[in-house]
């Protein structure tokens, strides 16, 4: 499909409103995976029963319209890369390609055309950096799961003869440090900062650098860490605040939600949303005090088919979501190295270990880990009321939130593509 430029876009071109709207800084946020019923399960998860009405969240504050998501195809279900593909470029292609149109050709990137126009270049996430999202924005390959590829663009896909981003945090090490080619050497060579202790962010002082906080992915919010993408986050805009006169453009992912909802493991998900929201919160704090910045926020596609509320209850149980302390593959790991469940049970959870409960896990368990994992996220689930329709992806539209210089552009209804047309026109003014 050929890419389509907004109407409004282009108006706001020719008159020259457009430019004069033009932010300097552009903070572009995606939740992946994250469709509206993660957002409306978040405001309740959040909510305070002690009061009357229900309280809002960073999303209610900044919500501008909705986005189609459906790839260059018939399918209209997207996966993350073509997700991010029309998210970075204002191109649809098909499921599975990285920045590249639908015959494997290069597409350039908003982080691409930043790069170009002189401005300072940044990634952050909580999956590997060369995941299909940031790999979207920085590299080119036909399929995603290509991965020491991906990773050697972020090397060898050179901007105007320099490396395309100035800033990288996530994870990754597999990728960057391997026997045929040390690229994290190579960064190091090239004048980048290295840091690889999340709990030592203070490793990284200045840009370039680049920060690989685990193998692959991060651990879970719910497991380690609850605000690792915040701190990511806010270590993210310190360096790069007043770092170019240029300004910069910063890609900050929330990767997990997406994992969570593929898992359809709801507390995992409500604590991936947390750290998401406060990452949100942060960006939106320094955008109050950097009135050339725009905040945009959205998300590739909804996962899992989430529903608030199931088995024809007219209610969803957030007090069971709060009480559980482990994501269910953690959980299944401990009770699978348990003789006795109960108590890892309830160490962990809230739901009474019944009799019923009881039989359900330990039979489970004699099937093996697939089995248990299994029954502990049904478990959890129904005495939630939340609802899964899938283990993959769905096609509904998702929502799109806008804060700062030029934030009115994005209300109502468009295309994923006119996402990044509009950023795209903001970054060649």
């Amino acid at each position: 499909m050929k890419k389509q430029i907004s109407l409004l876009a282009l108006l706001y071109t020719a008159s020259g409103a457009y430019a004069e709207s033009a932010p300097k800084n552009v903070i572009y946020m995606i939740g992946d995976g994250m469709g509206p019923a993660y957002t409306t399960a978040y405001r309740y998860f959040k909510d305070d029963p002690a009061t009357k009405e229900v309280e809002g969240t960073v999303f209610d504050t900044i919500l501008k319209g909705m986005a189609h998501t459906y790839p260059d195809d018939h399918t209209y279900v997207t996966d993350s890369a073509a997700g991010a593909t029309a998210l970075s470029s204002g191109h649809k292609s098909y499921n599975g390609a990285v920045a590249v149109d639908t015959d494997k050709k290069p597409v350039k990137t908003m982080l691409e055309i930043a790069k170009e126009r002189g401005m300072t270049t940044a990634l952050v996430v909580t999956s590997q950096i060369n995941h299909a999202t940031p790999a979207s924005f920085t590299a080119h390959n036909e399929s995603r799961y290509n991965y020491d590829d991906i990773a050697n663009d972020y090397i060898d896909n050179k901007i105007a003869g320099k490396l395309p981003v100035d800033l990288m945090l996530g994870g990754g090490t597999k990728y960057f440090i391997r026997d045929d080619r040390n690229l994290v050497e190579e960064f190091k060579a090239a004048g980048y900062q290295f840091g690889d202790d999340i709990n030592n962010l203070g490793q990284i002082t200045q840009i370039p650098a680049i920060g690989l906080y685990a193998s692959k992915g991060l651990p879970f919010a719910l497991d380690m860490n609850p605000t690792r993408l915040t701190q990511l986050t806010s270590k993210a805009l310190g360096l790069l605040d007043n770092q170019n006169e240029e300004g910069f453009f910063v890609m900050i992912e929330g990767s997990q939600i997406d994992w969570c909802g593929h898992s359809n493991d709801i507390a995992c998900a409500m604590a991936e949303m947390d750290d998401f929201a406060k990452s949100i919160e942060k960006a939106k704090a320094y955008v109050d005090k950097n009135k050339d910045t725009i905040l945009v926020v959205t998300a590739d596609h909804s996962t899992g088919g989430l529903t608030i509320g199931s088995h024809g209850q007219f209610k969803w149980e957030t007090d069971v979501i709060k009480g559980v302390k482990a994501t269910a593959s953690k959980l299944t790991d401990k009770l699978m190295e348990s003789k006795d469940l109960k108590p890892v049970w309830t160490a962990n959870t809230n739901i009474e270990f019944t009799t019923e409960n009881q039989i359900k896990l330990e039979q489970a368990k004699k099937m093996g880990e697939k089995a248990l994992n299994l029954a502990v996220k049904s478990i959890i689930s129904d005495a939630s009321f939340t609802g899964w329709t899938t283990g993959g992806h769905t096609a509904v539209d998702v929502q799109v939130f806008a804060y700062g210089k030029g934030s009115e552009q994005f209300i109502g209804s468009q295309n994923n593509t006119d996402i990044a047309d509009k950023l795209i026109g903001f970054i060649e003014q």
